[in-house]
């Protein structure tokens, strides 16, 4: 199968906590002691950094296994503009009917009431305009409602099988760290340590 294109970058947090705990194992900071400095300890670290896709290819395989149950584990998201759609499907038809209720109790309580009926007629024609747009977009909005349903139709992972899948993707986390800790930065960091001087030997005088 093929390989990897190295680390993601979400993924990089990881690499770096290991390479620190790697370089904390007691006999490669022994060794690193052997430079009062520290130089040769940042030099490693930095080379380590540098080779990390080259350190993370000792652990591919479980890190595929762990990018693609990752993948699976996600869930898919509804887009602001279908739900504002909707929203707005359902605000529209009660907010106009309100209004279209209102304005007809003027209407005919003027009507019945006031020295004005042309005013009153106006207020009328208003309110009977308003309600007849609230019913027109009420049946809009159910429509609108019934056709997202139809889309939105298919198989939903139950929460128990989402929570399954997020325990899957740490599982296969754990195993792709342990992997590239043990078979990519342990094996690396060894070979790369600097030259150990003999105890009876100065180790300002080592080049």
């Amino acid at each position: 199968m093929p390989t990897t294109s190295g680390i993601w970058p979400q993924d990089r947090a990881d690499f770096v906590d290991l390479l620190h705990r790697a370089l904390d194992d007691r006999d490669v900071r022994d060794a690193l002691r052997a430079d009062p400095s520290g130089e040769s300890a940042l030099r490693l670290r930095a080379r380590a950094l540098a080779a990390a896709d080259e350190i993370a290819a000792a652990a591919d395989e479980e890190y595929r296994v762990y990018l693609a149950v990752r993948a699976t584990a996600r869930e898919p998201r509804s887009s602001a503009g279908s739900t504002g759609w909707l929203l707005l499907a359902v605000l529209a038809p009660s907010v106009s009917a309100a209004a279209g209720v209102v304005l007809l109790l003027i209407g005919y309580g003027v009507g019945l009431w006031g020295p004005a009926p042309e005013f009153a007629a106006s207020v009328r024609t208003a309110g009977w305009l308003l309600t007849g747009f609230a019913a027109v977009t009420a049946a809009a909005g159910l429509l609108a409602l019934l056709v997202t349903a139809v889309r939105g139709q298919g198989p939903r992972r139950p929460l128990r099988s989402t929570v399954a899948d997020a325990a899957d993707a740490e599982a296969a986390r754990q195993r792709w760290r342990r992997a590239l800790l043990e078979r990519g930065l342990r094996p690396y960091l060894r070979r790369h340590l600097p030259d150990t001087p003999a105890p009876d030997q100065d180790p300002r005088t080592v080049a």
